[in-house]
């Protein structure tokens, strides 16, 4: 099987349903920063958070969204991801995806970590055998060990910040989508969180990373797409967007 995502003239719009109250004004106004305004019809407005999307991303590509805050990247992943749809254009992805976006998200604090690991990977759309194979191994690299008997809400931040982490990149991906570079836990974890996230990227068959650290780029990335206003500035190698990067800040 080739892997592969495509992005075929896409569009994603935010509507608003009401312009009466000066908080839905507001709320408007912040979104309008990364997209354009537009008035739809009567007190609807909306915003246009990507606009003409056409990215083909093939097996063997690790490729960074990048561009300021507000730019789109992470609206982009996240259309990528399946969170949000496109409201025109189409979005066709031939292999699994493994979405590393809030990976906090889900959690129940008075549930066991134990039962926390079943409910995310059947968010993930896990057998249940698969996820039951994977336990001990949770157990292990997080060092929870019993305490995955205890509910959430008795864990320190660090201890959470261990179980989300390795929940999170326990099971295999063909595409792996990430918003920034997990790392989590205490200094003594970090390490080995580091090694895992290094060794899943490796695997991976396509990688697509949205940040903002140059450095993760130059190291991870053969791609980059540098998005404005949710619009495609720049397409090419890492090579040449770190060479157009520095022709526009001269």
């Amino acid at each position: 099987m080739t892997h592969q995502i495509k992005l075929t003239n896409v569009d994603l719009d935010y509507f608003v349903y009401s312009l009466r109250s000066q908080s839905l004004r507001s709320a408007v106004f912040n979104l309008a920063v990364g997209g354009k305004m537009y008035k739809a019809a009567g007190d609807v407005a909306a915003v246009k958070a990507l606009h003409d999307i056409n990215l083909e991303i093939n097996e063997g590509d690790r490729i960074a969204l990048v561009g300021h805050n507000g730019s789109g990247k992470t609206t982009l992943l996240k259309v990528i991801a399946g969170i949000y749809h496109p409201t025109r254009g189409e979005l066709s992805i031939d292999g699994d995806i493994t979405s590393m976006i809030a990976i906090n998200a889900g959690i129940d604090m008075e549930a066991t970590g134990l039962r926390n690991i079943h409910k995310l990977g059947l968010m993930r759309r896990l057998p249940r055998k698969v996820i039951d194979s994977r336990v001990d191994a949770i157990a292990e690299f997080s060092g929870l060990g019993d305490f995955l008997h205890l509910p959430v809400r008795t864990y320190s931040a660090g201890m959470l910040a261990r179980l989300m982490f390795t929940v999170a990149t326990e099971f295999e991906a063909d595409i792996l989508v990430l918003d920034e570079w997990l790392s989590a836990g205490d200094a003594a974890f970090v390490q080995k969180a580091a090694d895992r996230m290094q060794r899943m990227v490796e695997d991976a068959k396509i990688v697509v990373l949205a940040t903002h650290d140059d450095d993760l780029v130059r190291r991870v990335c053969n791609r980059v797409c540098e998005l404005q206003a949710g619009k495609i500035v720049f397409l090419g190698s890492t090579e040449d967007w770190l060479v157009h990067r520095e022709a526009n800040a001269a």
